[in-house]
């Protein structure tokens, strides 16, 4: 556990400079810690180091660890793709669901959200990089999709996601991120209940809080490398 101590304080500082150097607020910004394959015992440690906000991909994975950690308040998000046949599971025990990219999917979890539960935190995917193996509704799409679940029950439209096509060039990490940063500013003035741009990994984390991101996902360079 030392070392995800040490990983957590060294992305903590990370955040909190690319955060000053890009001239934001020093809590404009929430890492997401990506937990996916590691242990409810990692997550638990996580949170005794002050971490409360968790993403998970896989729903079977996930649901086994919110169980045993059901003892703690933590705010689950579901970051990965929705199959049609799990989105009961997510409605019932997620906070947050940043993989919505088509309506059938928005409908499914509005209509399956247990009353007992508030609104259920939604972002919309987009595929901002066009890549065709990759989720996500086309940059193009997003106005439409937003403007269709915002009139759903049981859910709050709360911002975007997009994983960009992976470069080590700099340039091109850049210019995708800046095209999500521009299409949120131009929905959020037609959505003002968008706050949210999760957006930016490990390796372009940096860029992703110079362009605008309020939500970084990490896994990695948290947890160090999957075994």
């Amino acid at each position: 556990m030392s070392s995800i101590a040490e990983n957590y304080s060294s992305i903590g500082q990370q955040i909190k400079l690319a955060t000053q150097k890009a001239g934001r607020d020093a809590n404009a910004v929430t890492l997401l810690a990506v937990s996916k394959t590691r242990t409810a015992e990692d997550i638990r440690g996580l949170y005794q180091l002050g971490q409360r906000q968790f993403g998970e991909n896989y729903t079977q994975e996930a649901l086994e660890k919110i169980a045993a950690l059901s003892d703690l308040p933590i705010i689950w998000h579901f970051i990965g793709p929705i199959q049609s046949n799990k989105s009961r599971s997510i409605a019932e025990h997620f906070d947050w669901v940043h993989s919505v990219d088509r309506l059938k999917i928005a409908q499914r979890l509005s209509e399956q959200r247990p009353s007992y539960l508030p609104a259920l935190n939604i972002c919309v995917q987009v595929n901002i990089s066009h890549e065709l193996s990759k989720s996500g509704c086309l940059p193009e799409a997003a106005e439409a999709l937003l403007n269709q679940i915002a009139e759903l029950p049981n859910l709050s439209l709360r911002g975007l996601m997009a994983i960009p096509a992976a470069t080590t060039d700099k340039t091109e990490q850049r210019q995708a991120l800046a095209s999500m940063k521009h299409l949120f500013e131009t929905l959020q003035k037609k959505h003002p209940s968008l706050d949210t741009l999760s957006m930016g990994m490990s390796n372009d984390m940096e860029i992703a809080i110079q362009e605008g991101a309020t939500m970084v996902r990490i896994g990695t360079a948290l947890f160090g490398p999957r075994s």
